[in-house]
């Protein structure tokens, strides 16, 4: 990776460092990442800590009621472990069930939108198998900041304001995130008590706390109170699970994801594509950018196909993933026009979801990504604890025979996806792209823009988006590329839009293990930053 930059243009440096290196979407997360560092604990420790501080001061974009999925590369070696603490359906509910309710489609601030939280689960398993600290220490920031208060920052508040309808819905989540039933603005404080007592109680007790106890309980109530279908067997019964790896090699470099139920196989998938169809030199080709719009609308048109839960439905990974679908698929790229793409996802949004990228002392490396979906979730606030809850159920299919329909006990099609690089035997890059369905896409461009342009992960990080809302010919493109290519892209037949807000987000830490040092990369988009020492 080439260090360069034109220091008369916007943007910052890449950061560096040579004994560890955080990197997050909010300032206070990455502090507290490392203040964990060099308090003794390693890369997991500190992703975590960071992870229970953003579910304090982004609430927004992930908590305690989301899901969590982690690769962890041990010494920097390429023997990737990986977590996936995705949550499960009720075991009363089905598409059937919510059919003869009346229920057609799963609403965003539903409680059938709520699968069983897999995010304490997976923290705390993580912590135990691959920590130095203990979730007491920990947690201890997060509940401190929770119970003092935090300053707002000007992407949380920008976040909160287009959620005002959602979050006047429940009382409690109106009375915390609200400022006289308005959007709060940018250096006000806010406080969340009742989250202190539940990370208090997490840290004192563990995940029985959260799946057994009175956290558990408050839920539930809140749940049932709202229509849901859930019981506290299906809180005692949660639990996360380490899973294979997929890989693919792309321009002689490993590219690490975790399997379905997660999108990380159609991040592949597109890499598989665009490197049959060989980058042009300029990162913001036009050639370039309608190839991975096509590669991402064809991988999405699958995705939406055969994506769900492995463990109740027969694995499309291997399909996917296979040379002759590649091949098929890059045959199908015209660079004159847009090609017909059908999917059945025909309407989406890009949700919130904090990544978090790791690396300490000694190497270990932590990809980290934690969600409660859509910003703030349901909506849904439990009234003791404060837990927000998730809408990640909503990604079900009431379809009868796809794959991905709501079934007891299933995990839905997840959009977050962390991920890693790997060569010749050592991890090389732990990153990661916020965004919700925007991820794989994410990946992919990320990737192409560091192995086949030369970039360093900011410059990477910094270039303007574009993203192909799947099931349509309608590209979302921030104003930076429309400036350059609109004319050109709807002469070839698609309709360009500007996006709702700034597409997606990213971190990435960089190892040299050369020179022995560190390179961070963090999103302008967010709040955050990427911090080393």
């Amino acid at each position: 990776m080439k260090i360069t930059r034109n220091f008369e243009q916007p943007g910052h440096s890449v950061a560096v460092g040579r004994n560890a290196m955080a990197a997050t979407s909010h300032p206070a997360a990455t502090l507290t990442a490392v203040e964990i560092l060099k308090a003794g604990g390693n890369a997991m420790d500190a992703a975590v800590a960071a992870c229970a501080m953003q579910s304090v001061v982004e609430s927004g974009s992930t908590g305690i009621g989301g899901d969590c999925f982690a690769l962890f590369a041990p010494q920097g070696s390429d023997r990737i472990v990986a977590y996936n603490g995705s949550g499960r359906a009720p075991v009363a509910a089905s598409a059937a069930c919510l059919k003869q309710m009346g229920v057609t489609e799963i609403g965003r601030c539903s409680p059938h939108a709520v699968t069983i939280p897999g995010a304490i689960d997976a923290w705390t398993r993580l912590v135990a198998d691959h920590g130095r600290m203990s979730m007491k220490d920990i947690l201890a920031p997060a509940i401190q900041t929770a119970r003092e208060g935090y300053i707002l920052s000007p992407r949380v508040v920008a976040d909160i304001s287009l959620q005002i309808e959602v979050l006047s819905a429940d009382p409690l989540a109106k009375m915390t995130f609200l400022h006289n039933g308005s959007a709060p603005e940018a250096g006000m404080i806010q406080y969340q008590p009742l989250l202190a007592d539940a990370l208090q109680a997490i840290a004192d007790e563990g995940r029985d706390a959260f799946y057994k106890g009175a956290i558990a309980d408050d839920m539930l109530e809140r749940l049932q109170e709202a229509g849901g279908l859930h019981t506290k067997d299906d809180f005692v019964q949660a639990h996360g699970e380490y899973v294979t790896p997929i890989t693919t090699n792309y321009g002689g470099w490993t590219v690490h994801e975790c399997p379905p139920n997660g999108q990380g196989v159609i991040a592949l998938m597109i890499l598989k594509i665009i490197e049959r169809l060989k980058p042009k030199q300029d990162p913001l080709n036009i050639d370039n950018l309608h190839v991975e719009v096509e590669a991402t609308r064809l991988a999405y048109a699958a995705r939406d196909a055969y994506l769900a839960d492995p463990a109740q439905t027969q694995s499309a990974a291997e399909f996917l993933l296979s040379d002759e679908l590649a091949d098929r698929l890059a045959e199908q790229i015209d660079m004159n026009k847009a090609a017909d793409v059908q999917s059945a996802l025909q309407s989406v949004e890009h949700s919130d979801t904090v990544y978090i990228s790791v690396v300490d002392k000694d190497r270990n490396a932590v990809s980290f990504i934690n969600s409660i979906f859509h910003p703030y979730g349901t909506g849904i606030m439990s009234k003791k604890y404060g837990v927000l809850m998730h809408n990640r159920g909503q990604s079900f299919s009431l379809t009868e025979g796809h794959p991905n329909m709501l079934s007891p006990g299933k995990r839905p099609m997840h959009t977050i996806i962390p991920g890693m690089v790997s060569k010749a035997g050592r991890t090389v890059m732990s990153f990661g792209v916020m965004g919700g369905h925007y991820q794989a896409m994410g990946h992919a461009h990320f990737l192409s823009k560091i192995i086949d342009h030369g970039l360093d992960v900011q410059q990477a990080i910094e270039l303007p988006r574009l993203f192909p809302l799947p099931g349509t010919s309608t590209i979302e493109m921030e104003g930076r590329l429309r400036q350059l290519h609109e004319a050109e892209f709807t002469r070839r037949g698609f309709v360009v839009q500007p996006p709702k807000g700034p597409i997606g987000g990213a971190q990435a830490v960089w190892i040299d293990w050369e020179r022995g040092v560190l390179y961070g990369g963090s999103d302008h988009r967010k709040d955050g930053f990427a911090l080393g020492y």
